[in-house]
């Protein structure tokens, strides 16, 4: 298989890690995926979620360990948020909507990461960050 693109849009923090865990904690809370009774933190220790994960995954932000620094080096399965730079060669006033986020996602495949990774940019409403979009690939 080749890895499966995905994107979903989670709730605000100003602290990427902590918007991150919300939005892994929601996801977890809508589907267990047969994992019940876990949190995400329990899961990742769980040899039988890694292998789960690195053969299929859940197409969501259940896929990626954790957050890493925008200029952290290609290695996951972790969760990079974008840096301002890379915001701006797709939305060139540096503060997407959801609306422009999508379209992008949707018209530039060079958005997506590599297998198994995930990235994440703030998105906006009224000039202010409302939500945060998630985007990745499965690592099979």
């Amino acid at each position: 298989m080749g890895g499966n693109s995905w994107w979903q849009i989670g709730p605000y923090d100003a602290d990427p890690a902590v918007a991150f865990r919300r939005a892994q904690a929601d996801e977890l809370a809508e589907d267990d995926r047969g994992f019940p009774d876990r949190t995400i933190e329990e899961l990742w220790k769980s040899e039988d979620w890694a292998e789960y994960i690195f053969t299929g995954g859940t197409a969501t932000v259940l896929d990626q360990i954790r957050t890493v620094d925008a200029t952290a080096p290609e290695d996951g399965p972790y969760m990079r948020p974008l840096t301002r730079e890379e915001v701006r060669a797709w939305c060139p006033h540096g503060k997407p909507t959801a609306a422009e986020w999508e379209a992008a996602l949707r018209a530039d495949d060079d958005l997506y990461p590599d297998r198994g990774l995930g990235r994440c940019t703030p998105l906006f409403e009224g000039g202010e960050p409302t939500r945060i979009g998630y985007w990745g690939v499965t690592a099979d």
